[in-house]
Protein backbone atom coordinates (compact mmCIF):
# COMPACT_ATOMS: atom_id res chain seq x y z
CA UNK A 1 0.00 0.00 0.00
CA UNK A 2 1.48 3.52 -0.65
CA UNK A 3 2.01 5.66 1.96
CA UNK A 4 3.30 8.63 0.01
CA UNK A 5 2.53 9.47 -3.79
CA UNK A 6 3.89 12.07 -5.72
CA UNK A 7 2.76 13.30 -9.65
CA UNK A 8 3.89 16.25 -11.40
CA UNK A 9 5.41 18.08 -7.92
CA UNK A 10 6.60 21.26 -8.85
CA UNK A 11 8.03 24.46 -6.73
CA UNK A 12 9.26 27.89 -7.90
CA UNK A 13 10.36 30.80 -6.11
CA UNK A 14 10.63 34.30 -6.95
CA UNK A 15 13.14 36.40 -6.02
CA UNK A 16 14.74 39.83 -7.47
CA UNK A 17 18.42 40.99 -8.18
CA UNK A 18 20.24 44.13 -6.91
CA UNK A 19 23.46 45.58 -8.04
CA UNK A 20 25.07 47.46 -5.19
CA UNK A 21 25.14 51.23 -4.18
CA UNK A 22 22.32 53.73 -3.55
CA UNK A 23 21.70 54.52 -6.90
CA UNK A 24 20.53 50.78 -7.48
CA UNK A 25 18.42 50.98 -4.42
CA UNK A 26 16.30 53.96 -5.19
CA UNK A 27 16.31 52.36 -8.91
CA UNK A 28 14.74 49.38 -7.24
CA UNK A 29 12.23 51.48 -4.92
CA UNK A 30 10.04 52.13 -8.80
CA UNK A 31 11.00 49.20 -10.72
CA UNK A 32 12.41 45.66 -10.15
CA UNK A 33 12.70 42.80 -12.49
CA UNK A 34 11.20 39.91 -11.26
CA UNK A 35 13.20 36.34 -11.79
CA UNK A 36 11.45 33.11 -11.10
CA UNK A 37 13.89 30.13 -10.22
CA UNK A 38 12.85 26.29 -10.42
CA UNK A 39 13.64 24.39 -7.71
CA UNK A 40 11.54 21.43 -8.37
CA UNK A 41 10.73 20.08 -12.35
CA UNK A 42 7.22 18.14 -11.96
CA UNK A 43 8.36 15.11 -10.17
CA UNK A 44 6.51 12.06 -9.90
CA UNK A 45 7.37 8.83 -7.70
CA UNK A 46 5.45 6.63 -4.75
CA UNK A 47 6.95 5.15 -1.83
CA UNK A 48 5.09 1.98 -0.01
CA UNK A 49 4.49 1.89 3.46
CA UNK A 50 7.93 0.79 5.41
CA UNK A 51 10.10 1.72 3.14
CA UNK A 52 13.22 3.29 3.98
CA UNK A 53 14.33 5.25 0.70
CA UNK A 54 17.10 7.37 -0.29
CA UNK A 55 16.25 10.46 -1.95
CA UNK A 56 19.94 11.82 -3.59
CA UNK A 57 21.02 14.93 -5.49
CA UNK A 58 23.86 17.78 -5.31
CA UNK A 59 23.49 20.78 -2.92
CA UNK A 60 20.39 23.02 -4.62
CA UNK A 61 18.76 19.88 -6.53
CA UNK A 62 16.05 20.08 -4.48
CA UNK A 63 16.25 17.52 -2.05
CA UNK A 64 14.91 19.49 0.79
CA UNK A 65 12.29 21.62 -0.74
CA UNK A 66 10.40 18.53 -1.89
CA UNK A 67 10.64 17.35 1.80
CA UNK A 68 9.78 20.27 2.85
CA UNK A 69 6.07 20.47 0.41
CA UNK A 70 5.55 16.61 1.76
CA UNK A 71 5.51 17.44 5.07
CA UNK A 72 3.22 20.90 4.43
CA UNK A 73 5.60 23.06 5.71
CA UNK A 74 5.51 24.85 1.74
CA UNK A 75 2.83 24.94 -0.53
CA UNK A 76 3.66 23.72 -4.58
CA UNK A 77 3.59 25.68 -7.40
CA UNK A 78 2.20 22.89 -9.58
CA UNK A 79 1.35 19.18 -9.04
CA UNK A 80 -0.04 16.84 -6.42
CA UNK A 81 0.78 14.64 -3.42
CA UNK A 82 -0.73 12.61 -0.96
CA UNK A 83 1.26 11.37 2.19
CA UNK A 84 -0.63 8.78 3.73
CA UNK A 85 -3.88 9.79 2.47
CA UNK A 86 -3.50 13.15 2.93
CA UNK A 87 -2.72 16.63 0.80
CA UNK A 88 0.18 17.92 3.35
CA UNK A 89 -0.05 21.52 2.85
CA UNK A 90 -3.43 21.17 3.92
CA UNK A 91 -1.99 20.49 6.82
CA UNK A 92 -5.22 18.64 8.95
CA UNK A 93 -4.91 17.58 12.68
CA UNK A 94 -4.77 14.14 12.00
CA UNK A 95 -1.59 13.83 9.06
CA UNK A 96 0.90 16.24 11.69
CA UNK A 97 -0.20 13.71 13.94
CA UNK A 98 1.42 11.23 12.00
CA UNK A 99 4.74 12.58 10.45
CA UNK A 100 7.97 13.36 11.76
CA UNK A 101 10.35 15.39 10.15
CA UNK A 102 14.62 15.60 11.36
CA UNK A 103 16.77 18.40 9.58
CA UNK A 104 20.35 17.72 10.51
CA UNK A 105 20.72 21.78 9.68
CA UNK A 106 18.10 22.52 12.27
CA UNK A 107 16.87 21.73 15.51
CA UNK A 108 13.62 21.21 17.40
CA UNK A 109 15.19 21.00 20.66
CA UNK A 110 15.50 24.28 23.27
CA UNK A 111 19.21 24.85 23.28
CA UNK A 112 19.13 26.40 26.88
CA UNK A 113 16.80 23.15 28.48
CA UNK A 114 17.29 20.04 28.92
CA UNK A 115 16.06 17.60 26.15
CA UNK A 116 13.76 16.24 28.71
CA UNK A 117 11.72 19.49 28.63
CA UNK A 118 11.44 19.30 24.84
CA UNK A 119 10.36 16.21 25.16
CA UNK A 120 7.49 17.14 27.69
CA UNK A 121 6.35 19.65 25.22
CA UNK A 122 6.22 17.33 22.58
CA UNK A 123 3.72 15.15 24.96
CA UNK A 124 1.90 17.86 24.94
CA UNK A 125 1.60 18.95 21.38
CA UNK A 126 0.64 15.43 20.38
CA UNK A 127 -1.59 14.46 23.10
CA UNK A 128 0.22 11.87 24.58
CA UNK A 129 -0.95 10.04 27.65
CA UNK A 130 1.44 9.68 30.40
CA UNK A 131 1.99 6.00 30.23
CA UNK A 132 2.53 6.10 26.83
CA UNK A 133 5.18 8.70 26.91
CA UNK A 134 6.86 7.27 29.24
CA UNK A 135 7.27 4.19 27.70
CA UNK A 136 8.37 5.40 24.39
CA UNK A 137 10.84 7.61 25.75
CA UNK A 138 12.07 4.94 27.99
CA UNK A 139 12.67 2.55 25.08
CA UNK A 140 14.11 5.18 22.83
CA UNK A 141 16.65 6.22 25.57
CA UNK A 142 17.65 2.80 25.97
CA UNK A 143 18.12 1.98 22.14
CA UNK A 144 20.08 5.18 21.75
CA UNK A 145 21.82 5.17 24.86
CA UNK A 146 21.11 8.30 26.07
CA UNK A 147 19.14 8.03 29.20
CA UNK A 148 21.71 9.87 32.00
CA UNK A 149 21.99 12.88 29.48
CA UNK A 150 18.07 13.36 29.65
CA UNK A 151 18.57 16.35 32.17
CA UNK A 152 21.57 17.89 30.53
CA UNK A 153 21.12 21.46 28.88
CA UNK A 154 21.20 20.58 24.83
CA UNK A 155 23.82 22.90 24.29
CA UNK A 156 26.03 21.13 26.58
CA UNK A 157 25.67 17.84 24.33
CA UNK A 158 28.09 16.52 22.05
CA UNK A 159 26.75 16.40 18.13
CA UNK A 160 25.97 13.12 17.99
CA UNK A 161 24.13 13.11 21.46
CA UNK A 162 22.34 15.94 20.13
CA UNK A 163 21.20 14.00 17.48
CA UNK A 164 19.89 11.36 19.25
CA UNK A 165 17.31 13.66 21.03
CA UNK A 166 16.67 14.83 18.27
CA UNK A 167 15.59 11.55 16.96
CA UNK A 168 13.87 10.98 20.10
CA UNK A 169 12.02 13.43 19.84
CA UNK A 170 10.84 13.07 16.53
CA UNK A 171 9.46 9.64 17.63
CA UNK A 172 8.06 9.96 20.38
CA UNK A 173 4.33 10.19 18.70
CA UNK A 174 5.38 6.96 17.05
CA UNK A 175 4.67 8.47 13.49
CA UNK A 176 4.16 6.54 10.56
CA UNK A 177 6.28 8.65 8.21
CA UNK A 178 9.26 10.06 9.02
CA UNK A 179 11.58 12.67 6.83
CA UNK A 180 15.26 12.50 7.86
CA UNK A 181 17.10 15.33 5.78
CA UNK A 182 20.81 14.47 6.25
CA UNK A 183 20.85 13.26 10.18
CA UNK A 184 24.07 12.35 9.91
CA UNK A 185 25.74 15.26 9.19
CA UNK A 186 29.04 16.34 10.76
CA UNK A 187 28.89 13.10 12.87
CA UNK A 188 31.85 11.19 13.81
CA UNK A 189 32.21 7.30 11.93
CA UNK A 190 30.77 5.98 15.12
CA UNK A 191 28.02 8.38 15.56
CA UNK A 192 27.13 7.55 11.95
CA UNK A 193 26.87 4.03 12.56
CA UNK A 194 25.13 4.18 15.75
CA UNK A 195 22.30 6.81 14.00
CA UNK A 196 22.22 4.09 11.05
CA UNK A 197 22.09 0.95 13.37
CA UNK A 198 19.08 2.86 15.19
CA UNK A 199 17.22 3.68 12.01
CA UNK A 200 17.59 0.48 10.35
CA UNK A 201 16.20 -1.16 13.80
CA UNK A 202 13.37 1.38 14.50
CA UNK A 203 12.05 0.58 10.80
CA UNK A 204 12.32 -3.24 11.20
CA UNK A 205 9.86 -3.06 14.45
CA UNK A 206 7.69 -0.57 13.57
CA UNK A 207 7.53 -0.35 9.28
CA UNK A 208 7.69 3.36 9.74
CA UNK A 209 7.91 4.96 5.98
CA UNK A 210 11.37 6.42 5.86
CA UNK A 211 12.92 9.21 2.85
CA UNK A 212 16.56 10.00 4.28
CA UNK A 213 18.60 12.53 2.46
CA UNK A 214 22.06 12.58 2.77
CA UNK A 215 25.57 13.50 1.37
CA UNK A 216 27.05 10.19 2.74
CA UNK A 217 26.78 7.21 0.61
CA UNK A 218 27.31 4.79 3.48
CA UNK A 219 24.07 5.78 5.35
CA UNK A 220 22.56 4.99 1.71
CA UNK A 221 24.07 1.85 1.21
CA UNK A 222 23.66 1.41 4.89
CA UNK A 223 19.87 1.71 4.64
CA UNK A 224 18.03 2.05 1.47
CA UNK A 225 17.49 -0.75 -1.21
CA UNK A 226 15.51 1.80 -3.38
CA UNK A 227 17.51 5.22 -4.42
CA UNK A 228 15.27 8.32 -5.79
CA UNK A 229 18.08 10.98 -7.47
CA UNK A 230 17.34 14.25 -8.14
CA UNK A 231 19.54 17.12 -10.52
CA UNK A 232 18.42 20.80 -11.09
CA UNK A 233 14.87 19.89 -10.17
CA UNK A 234 14.31 16.82 -12.23
CA UNK A 235 13.98 13.45 -10.97
CA UNK A 236 16.97 11.43 -12.95
CA UNK A 237 16.49 8.12 -11.27
CA UNK A 238 14.07 6.00 -9.39
CA UNK A 239 15.03 2.40 -9.01
CA UNK A 240 17.20 -0.45 -7.26
CA UNK A 241 20.45 0.97 -5.68
CA UNK A 242 22.26 -2.13 -6.98
CA UNK A 243 20.62 -0.89 -11.14
CA UNK A 244 23.25 2.21 -10.50
CA UNK A 245 26.16 0.28 -11.21
CA UNK A 246 24.74 -2.06 -13.64
CA UNK A 247 24.01 1.11 -16.23
CA UNK A 248 27.60 2.01 -16.13
CA UNK A 249 28.87 -1.90 -15.74
CA UNK A 250 30.56 -1.67 -18.90
CA UNK A 251 33.83 -0.40 -16.58
CA UNK A 252 35.89 -2.36 -14.03
CA UNK A 253 38.19 -0.94 -11.60
CA UNK A 254 41.21 -2.89 -10.88
CA UNK A 255 43.40 -2.30 -7.92
CA UNK A 256 46.89 -3.98 -7.99
CA UNK A 257 49.65 -4.46 -6.02
CA UNK A 258 53.11 -5.25 -6.81
CA UNK A 259 56.57 -5.93 -6.26
CA UNK A 260 58.11 -3.03 -7.23
CA UNK A 261 57.02 0.54 -8.10
CA UNK A 262 54.58 0.93 -11.18
CA UNK A 263 55.51 3.08 -13.77
CA UNK A 264 52.43 5.48 -14.66
CA UNK A 265 53.40 5.51 -18.47
CA UNK A 266 53.34 1.36 -19.24
CA UNK A 267 50.12 1.23 -16.52
CA UNK A 268 48.48 3.95 -19.04
CA UNK A 269 48.91 0.95 -21.64
CA UNK A 270 46.26 -1.02 -20.26
CA UNK A 271 43.61 1.35 -18.91
CA UNK A 272 42.56 4.60 -17.43
CA UNK A 273 45.36 5.11 -14.12
CA UNK A 274 43.23 6.16 -11.56
CA UNK A 275 45.64 6.37 -8.94
CA UNK A 276 49.93 5.07 -8.88
CA UNK A 277 51.13 5.51 -5.63
CA UNK A 278 54.52 3.82 -3.97
CA UNK A 279 53.60 -0.16 -4.65
CA UNK A 280 50.15 0.42 -5.40
CA UNK A 281 48.23 1.13 -8.81
CA UNK A 282 43.88 1.48 -9.55
CA UNK A 283 42.72 0.88 -13.24
CA UNK A 284 39.34 1.72 -15.20
CA UNK A 285 39.11 -0.86 -17.55
CA UNK A 286 36.07 -1.63 -20.26
CA UNK A 287 34.32 -4.43 -18.97
CA UNK A 288 34.47 -6.29 -22.36
CA UNK A 289 38.32 -6.37 -22.09
CA UNK A 290 38.83 -7.86 -18.66
CA UNK A 291 40.05 -11.22 -18.91
CA UNK A 292 42.70 -10.01 -22.11
CA UNK A 293 44.07 -7.38 -20.01
CA UNK A 294 44.31 -9.17 -16.57
CA UNK A 295 46.81 -11.50 -18.56
CA UNK A 296 48.39 -8.88 -20.31
CA UNK A 297 49.31 -7.41 -17.08
CA UNK A 298 50.11 -10.01 -15.47
CA UNK A 299 52.88 -11.54 -18.39
CA UNK A 300 54.02 -7.60 -18.33
CA UNK A 301 54.24 -6.12 -14.63
CA UNK A 302 55.66 -7.79 -11.03
CA UNK A 303 52.16 -8.37 -9.54
CA UNK A 304 51.39 -9.45 -6.39
CA UNK A 305 47.93 -9.75 -5.41
CA UNK A 306 45.14 -7.49 -7.65
CA UNK A 307 41.28 -7.11 -6.77
CA UNK A 308 38.61 -6.16 -9.57
CA UNK A 309 35.38 -4.16 -8.58
CA UNK A 310 32.37 -2.47 -9.83
CA UNK A 311 32.20 1.25 -10.68
CA UNK A 312 31.79 2.83 -6.78
CA UNK A 313 27.95 3.65 -6.24
CA UNK A 314 29.39 7.36 -5.83
CA UNK A 315 30.79 7.56 -9.24
CA UNK A 316 27.95 5.83 -10.96
CA UNK A 317 25.89 8.78 -9.13
CA UNK A 318 27.88 11.58 -10.47
CA UNK A 319 27.57 9.79 -13.94
CA UNK A 320 23.84 9.95 -13.64
CA UNK A 321 24.28 13.87 -12.55
CA UNK A 322 26.63 14.24 -15.65
CA UNK A 323 24.21 12.64 -18.15
CA UNK A 324 20.77 14.49 -16.79
CA UNK A 325 23.04 17.63 -17.67
CA UNK A 326 23.83 16.52 -21.02
CA UNK A 327 20.75 15.31 -22.11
Amino acid sequence: MEAISVRGLSKSFEYYEKEAGLKSSLKNLFHREKLVREAVKSISFSIDEGEIVGFLGPNGAGKTTTLKMLSGILFPTGGEATVLGYVPWERKKHFKMNFSIVMGQKSQLWFDLPAVESFRLNQSIYEIDDRSFQATLDELTELLDVRDMLKVQVRRLSLGERMKMELIAALLHKPKVMFLDEPTIGLDIISQRKIRDFIRFYNEQTKTTVILTSHYMTDIEALCKRMILINQGRLVFDGDLARVNDLFSEKKILRLQLSDPPDAAILARFGEVKSCAGLEATLEIQKDRVKEVAKEILDTLPVIDFTMEDIPVEEGIALLYQRQVTE
